[in-house]
């Protein structure tokens, strides 16, 4: 399998796209999602099941709503992985939530278990846009761990991320020196990009994993009515995020809005409050200067009266 710089393909890192490639019911398919995940746990792992809310994607109809590759290993461990190409800004809660999910809905019910027939899982998110987190690392593997003394719980659940946002720090690492993780990263990022096919081939042929993902690629890639179903769903989902964030933003001006007419309102309510203040100083200044007036009157008065006294 070699792509040249003409062949148009899809784009991977698509959440239905990812699907497509990694929950078809073919030896490929399930062996490039074994391959992927084995580079990300850094342990060679078969998978056995994929236990996902829905059935596996064959075409675009197989899925309506979005969720997750969750998926069962020959050792038992569970995994659930997805491709996220709009990372929403609480995506680490949100992994940190889905984590926890997976790891407690094992069930040790039963006179003949115990805790520690809790097996590992792992949450894989693959985030194609954005930098969540400070340093320049591509790979994050979080677990339970008190930073204080620098002691891990040694637990069972992990949450494991790929930002491939930062993949160009390892862009010029010669293919045969990359880690296989590192591959499927470089891989993810620059598929489409046709300046970077030979580097992407160099490691298809390093890769059978890589090399079984790309067949499948291939293949929906030329299904014009597959691919055309795809980038239609595609088309859905970017206008109901579009309007999703449209609504959003509108909400949020009109909070603004709100905000500044209350704003307004009571800076005209304090103006109001210090006119009559004024108005009644200004009053109560008016009344005393009337008494002052109306003494000064009536003293001018009575000096008039002793002034005629006297000159009679």
């Amino acid at each position: 399998m070699r792509f040249t710089e003409e062949d148009d393909l899809i784009d991977i890192r698509k959440d239905n796209v990812f699907k497509a490639v990694f929950t078809k019911k073919t030896p490929e398919s399930q062996g490039a999602l074994s391959a992927l995940i084995s580079s990300l746990i850094n342990r060679k792992v078969s998978i056995l099941t994929i236990v996902a809310n829905e059935p596996p994607i064959e075409n675009v109809r197989d899925r309506q709503i979005r969720f997750d590759i969750a998926c069962k290993v020959n050792s038992g461990e569970l995994v659930n992985i997805e491709m996220s190409l709009y990372p929403s800004p609480y995506e680490p809660v949100k992994l940190e939530f889905y984590a926890s999910k997976l790891f407690i809905g094992q069930d040790i019910r039963g006179a003949d278990k115990t805790f520690d027939d809790l097996k590992e899982s792992y949450q894989i998110a693959i985030l194609a846009d954005d930098k969540f987190f400070a340093d320049e690392s591509v790979f994050h593997t979080f677990e339970y761990y008190d930073p204080e003394h620098h002691i891990s719980l040694n637990g069972r659940s992990r949450i494991i991320t790929v930002e491939l946002s930062k993949v160009k720090r390892i862009s010029d690492i010669p293919t045969e020196k990359m880690s296989k993780a590192e591959q499927w990263a470089y891989y993810f990022e620059n598929l489409t990009d046709p300046k970077k096919r030979e580097k992407i081939n160099q490691i298809i042929e390093c890769q059978e994993g890589i090399a079984m993902a790309s067949a499948v690629l291939d293949t929906i890639s030329k299904d014009w009515e597959e691919r055309c179903r795809l980038e239609s769903e595609l088309k859905y989902e970017l206008e109901t995020q579009s309007k999703l964030v449209y609504i959003k933003r509108m909400t949020e001006k009109t909070e603004r809005l709100a905000e500044e007419v209350a704003r307004k309102t009571e800076e005209a309510d304090r103006k109001t409050e210090e006119a009559k203040r004024l108005a009644e100083e200004t009053k109560q200044q008016a009344d005393e200067l009337q008494k002052v007036i109306a003494d000064k009157d009536a003293e001018i008065a009575q000096l008039r009266m002793e002034l005629e006294k006297r000159n009679r």
